[in-house]
């Protein structure tokens, strides 16, 4: 499961997306249209500042804008920034691997085995699917309440 932190974390990239290319959006606009608490979302977007995919200006028609194009920035890389490894299991995980205190046999584990075809198929998804995909196959209505 994802966290709240998270889902808001998308939902913001998603709105900055639907406002175009370059088009920035003030914190407090999208909180208000995406029902984030607007303390919790200048958190989440620093975050996201910090690595490189939005970008603040100050000023008149100022606010936050995608630093990289929506098609550019995956759902599987905001949740690796905002949660941390996707892997269900330690010994899966790309970015953070452990082995398993109880493992006798990375290779033979009938666990690890089935959760890694899991963890393929999540990452499959997840890296392959970007912030402008979302949009792509979001009902009309849902584009109009990301639009603000």
């Amino acid at each position: 499961m994802i966290s709240q932190k998270a889902k808001y974390s998308l939902r913001a990239l998603i709105a900055l997306a639907a406002a175009g290319p370059g088009q920035s959006l003030q914190i407090a606009a999208i909180a208000q249209a995406q029902s984030i608490p607007k303390k919790f979302l200048e958190q989440i977007l620093l975050d996201l500042k910090h690595h490189g995919i939005v970008m603040s200006r100050r000023g008149k028609g100022g606010g936050y804008f995608l630093l990289r194009a929506a098609s550019e920035v995956t759902f599987g890389e905001v949740l690796r920034i905002i949660d941390g490894p996707i892997a269900p299991l330690p010994c899966l995980s790309k970015i953070a691997y452990r082995r398993c205190d109880d493992c006798v046999s990375e290779a033979n584990c009938e666990v690890r085995n089935v959760f890694a075809r899991v963890a393929e198929a999540t990452r499959g998804i997840l890296d392959k699917t970007s912030i402008a995909d979302a949009l792509l196959t979001a009902p009309a209505e849902a584009i109009r309440h990301f639009a603000i």
